[in-house]
């Protein structure tokens, strides 16, 4: 298994997870400093430093000024983790996304057609409109502005030692 680097934003606060060798470029372009390291050294013919476990950015990272892109973790993000159907929070695995107006029907993968569904609801909707199945949205599809910086999803058990402490109180994967 290849080693990763957790990267941390200025405000040491988990940003994404990198290749070590990505994190050795960031730290030799001064863009990150490290702040911890893993037992095992990189070596080149002229240098020899320890592998980055975890660097912190110098920094602050940027927000984007354009709508977050849809991707299904951003519509979970979006709905807050909830079936819009029956209101439900459910784990990222329980959940699925469904087109208010099904495609069959014309409807777009857009922002404004798509919202979370748990899977019953999905199913029990079908391949039918709102008002063919009876079945609304409790809150109105739309295009977000901006989403809240979502870190990392990790896994404590797996996490190598070296992360632990910068994990602490982040929803696990």
């Amino acid at each position: 298994m290849t080693k990763k680097t957790l990267v941390l934003s200025s405000w040491y606060f988990p940003h994404r997870i990198v290749s070590w060798e990505s994190a050795v470029t960031l730290v030799f372009l001064e863009k990150a400093q490290v702040v911890v390291e893993y037992d095992e050294e990189v070596r080149s013919p002229s240098t020899s430093i320890r592998m980055p476990a975890v660097i912190r950015l110098n920094r602050p990272v940027k927000l984007t000024k354009t709508s977050p892109k849809l991707t299904r973790g951003n519509l979970y993000l979006r709905d807050g983790y909830c079936c819009v159907y029956c209101e439900e929070r459910l784990p990222i695995k329980e959940l699925t996304y469904d087109h208010v107006i099904p495609r069959a029907q014309g409807g777009r993968t857009e922002w404004e057609n798509v919202v979370t569904a748990c899977r019953a609801c999905n199913h029990k909707k079908g391949n039918r409109t709102p008002d063919q199945a009876g079945m609304f949205p409790r809150t109105r599809a739309r295009r977000p502005l901006s989403l809240p910086l979502e870190p990392p999803r990790i896994d404590p058990l797996r996490a190598p030692a070296e992360w632990r402490e910068f994990c602490v109180g982040l929803r696990q994967a």
